[in-house]
């Protein structure tokens, strides 16, 4: 009830983290991967010691092919991005890596994708998302499409999408800063990521909503004038215990695949773990509140009607 209360705060709270988020992404921008941009990805690991990263460079840097970056992974590993390499190109590559073949190196992935399919790739991958935000809509004014009062039903989905909005672009943002400082990329599994968000986000959302929906009912049924803000504070109260819980269960799940998983899987947990955060907060302190918010904001246009027709 005091979420709902003070919601107020939590909206300003949002649009910080929203803002800051945006913000990032405008002065950092995003790094894309090759799986948008095309190019290769070479990543090899040193069983005994791993070179220095400025001899590295300089061999690298005699060979023709172009703009490279070179970066640390772990205690043991480089990670290599390059354009598309000829074959030629990637043996000179594999020597310069291993110092002219002094030093012994095992290559733990290689990925090599045109531009055209890169570019495909990345129009797909917005395509998908617009689908899926347009398609969740649709499916909650279905859902509470018997709904009309104080709230109609598509008002549901429309706020459902603003509250995905918010757990989606956290996650972006924090990407555009992490790919400045630890070279963090965006690629396919990122776009498989925030997939993954929305479902998991509109889930607790629809939650609460659906709680929502059955107070209302109980209420007309028993002829019961209650403030829908009472009604939205009510429901909120008996299902946030079993929000936290759930998303607290996959929380552990994603840090312990975050922190003892593979490095390419890494990111997509991290990806992961900000979305269910950013997604339980928001089905509770943004979209239910908001429910209030359009309540109040129709009762005033309503007000206002009646006084002009007065």
């Amino acid at each position: 009830m005091l979420i709902v209360k003070y919601r107020k705060i939590f909206f300003i709270l949002s649009g910080v983290i929203v803002g800051l988020s945006i913000l990032s992404v405008l002065v950092f921008g995003l790094t894309f991967g090759i799986d948008f941009t095309g190019g290769a990805l070479t990543e090899v690991s040193y069983p005994d010691v791993r070179p220095d990263k400025k001899s590295v460079e300089a061999r690298l840097g005699s060979i023709p092919i172009g703009v490279f970056s070179l970066r640390e992974s772990g205690d043991s590993n480089y990670i290599l991005r390059t354009r598309d390499l000829l074959e030629e190109e990637r043996v000179a590559v594999m020597g310069a890596l291993s110092q002219g073949g002094s030093i012994s190196i095992t290559i733990e992935r290689f990925n090599s994708i045109g531009p055209i399919i890169g570019l495909e790739l990345r129009n797909k991958a917005f395509i998908a998302i617009a689908i899926v935000t347009v398609a969740i809509i649709f499916f909650v004014a279905f859902v509470f499409r018997h709904v009309s009062a104080p709230v109609s039903s598509w008002k549901y989905g429309i706020i459902a999408i603003v509250a995905l909005l918010h757990d989606i672009i956290v996650p972006v943002g924090l990407f555009a800063v992490l790919g400045v400082l630890v070279g963090a990329e965006v690629d396919v599994l990122f776009i498989m990521a925030l997939l993954a968000i929305l479902g998991y986000s509109v889930n607790d959302t629809i939650v609460v909503f659906d709680r929502v929906r059955e107070n209302l009912r109980i209420n007309l049924e028993l002829n019961r004038k209650e403030d829908f803000e009472l009604t939205v504070g009510k429901s909120l109260n008996q299902t946030y215990v079993r929000s936290v819980n759930t998303s607290l269960t996959t929380f552990f799940v994603l840090m312990t695949l975050f922190m003892l998983g593979p490095l390419a899987t890494q990111n997509f947990a991290l990806v992961l773990l900000t979305g269910v955060i950013a997604g339980t907060y928001s089905s509770i302190c943004l979209a239910t509140p908001l429910l209030v918010a359009v309540s109040d904001l129709q009762g005033g246009f309503k007000n206002k009607g009646k006084k002009k027709r007065k």
